[in-house]
């Protein structure tokens, strides 16, 4: 099936589109949810194929997206609504609402627009304050996190939301160097954390711990957890959950919740006969899908990229 995209503005190149467009299922007249709008680089995708008689509601925790989805709005096929809170908070506020979705997607982590911002903090190859918040208007800094935060619980943070096997050691390097105010410091902590051999390898070493200090400032695995389940609630059965992933932290965790709900009785094998009374609640639509050498040629954050569909198949599923 081949898939026509629009014109896409050169400032914002959306990973998988076409894709998401096939596995997504989107039609004519559908109400889908778009979990994290950044840039509208997929609402814009969507917005198309939804139509005049679709709703498309966008969420962003970002202040800076307000004026993203204002220019968006304007111009959208679609009627649309913007929802300014982190996706689970939001979800929430939908369900309460009565709101039932046909589709609901997630391009998870940290957008190209924020990374491109210099002065959040996101990057490791410029120098800038230790911000990394999604949400500029609140909430706690990388600065405070490498500056208050227990040399142990550090540690453990970037080795678990980095995987990062030298957090040890990078962790010690952050408390010697306090108090850490730009990016800059933070990376030369972390060079002088590793083994020469990774200080001078291939790649700045740096990349595991920005990305471990991001996670834990934004909570963003915590968010994946609450709101994966808020999505399904929210879903009218046939309709879909999209996810687009690119570390193995979040990828795990979508993987793990589809397979529990594609899974059907629960009883023990040496049972003859089901007493569970479980039926699968979810049909698998795609195994991970990775972008293609000529999408990760033209658009190299593509590279890590990895989208799974799953569609709802009963009404009661998530539900209770």
């Amino acid at each position: 099936m081949t898939i026509t995209l629009p014109y896409m503005s050169s400032e914002h190149v959306p990973v998988l589109p076409a894709e998401l467009l096939l596995y997504s299922e989107a039609g004519a007249g559908e109400v889908a949810v778009d979990c994290t709008f950044g840039a509208g680089g997929h609402a814009r995708l969507l917005a198309e194929r939804l139509g005049e008689a679709g709703t498309l509601i966008c969420i962003d925790r970002d202040p800076a997206a307000i004026e993203r989805y204002e220019e968006f709005a304007a111009e959208a096929q679609c009627e649309t609504r913007f929802v300014r809170a982190d996706y689970a908070s939001a979800l929430a506020e939908l369900a309460a609402e009565g709101v039932r979705a046909d589709l609901i997607y997630m391009d998870l982590g940290v957008s190209s627009m924020q990374i491109d911002n210099l002065e959040r903090g996101f990057s490791y190859s410029f120098d800038a304050p230790l911000d990394m918040r999604m949400d500029t208007s609140g909430g706690t800094t990388a600065e405070e996190v490498l500056n208050e935060w227990p040399e142990s619980r550090l540690a453990d943070a970037i080795r678990h939301y980095g995987d990062e096997r030298h957090a040890r050691s990078i962790a010690s390097q952050i408390v010697a160097r306090r108090p850490l105010q730009t990016t800059c410091e933070l990376v030369e902590a972390v060079r002088q954390g590793v083994p020469p051999a990774v200080r001078f390898g291939r790649g700045n070493p740096a990349k595991r711990t920005f990305q471990a200090i991001r996670i834990a400032v934004n909570g963003e695995l915590d968010q994946l957890d609450d709101g994966l389940p808020l999505a399904w609630q929210l879903l009218a059965p046939g309709g879909r959950l999209a996810a687009i992933c690119f570390h193995s932290l979040e990828d795990r965790r979508v993987k793990r919740f589809i397979a529990g709900l594609e899974r059907g009785c629960v009883c023990p094998p040496e049972f003859p006969i089901c007493t569970c009374g479980r039926s699968p609640e979810a049909e698998r639509l795609t195994r991970a899908v990775a972008a293609t050498a000529e999408e990760i040629e033209e658009n190299p954050r593509a590279g890590s990229a990895h989208l799974r569909v799953a569609r709802k198949l009963s009404a009661n599923g998530g539900d209770s």
